[in-house]
């Protein structure tokens, strides 16, 4: 059960998308989409990009990570960049991060950034990943003043997808999977869409 901080802060991601069945943790969530008439799934659906951030321009992200390394976007420019915001208490987000972790080390074309968007201590997140391991990076980051690079979630999990330039390319709110990515990443490679 997420403590009331947390409870308000999923409170506040809800942001008018519908109530989210992974902020009151249970099992088997529903995502919601970001579309007027928002609906239900049990998978991620590519969402319109919102008016801003521009998607043309490429995003700018330099953030510490947990590890107490530093991650720059611009230092994977020339690859896909996955950035996905998750929180501990999101059982959806938890249920994705093996899958993504596995897709980070598969695909050399492509590589995968976790954004914990969680009101816990430096400690906890800590703790948590190192009994949840994942291959790639995590920066845990304000949910009161997340980076403006991104719209701010109003739910979790929600997913960006940085083109080679570092512009954004897809968003999905939601959990996504692997083939969700590779179709849009492949996609694009061989000219065409998902």
């Amino acid at each position: 059960m997420p403590s009331p901080r947390r409870a308000l802060s999923c409170i506040a991601l809800l942001g008018g998308a519908g109530l989210l069945a992974a902020c009151a943790g249970s099992d088997g969530a529903a995502a919601m989409s970001q579309t007027p008439a928002a609906t239900a799934t049990n998978r991620s659906e590519p969402v319109p990009m919102p008016a801003a951030p521009d998607a043309k321009a490429p995003v700018a992200l330099k953030l510490a990570t947990v590890d107490g390394g530093t991650f720059d976007a611009v230092a994977h420019r020339g690859s896909w960049l996955v950035v996905n915001f998750w929180a501990t208490w999101c059982h959806p987000c938890l249920a994705e991060m093996p899958e993504l972790s596995q897709l980070d080390q598969r695909r050399a074309d492509l590589g995968v950034l976790g954004l914990a968007y969680d009101d816990i201590s430096p400690a906890e997140l800590k703790a948590f990943l190192a009994a949840h391991p994942v291959s790639y990076p995590i920066a845990q980051v304000d949910v009161d003043d997340p980076p403006k690079a991104f719209e701010a979630p109003t739910g979790l999990p929600t997913t960006y997808l940085l083109d080679r330039q570092g512009r954004i390319a897809g968003r999905f709110v939601g959990p996504v999977t692997a083939h969700d990515i590779e179709q849009v990443v492949d996609g694009a490679r061989d000219g065409r869409l998902p």
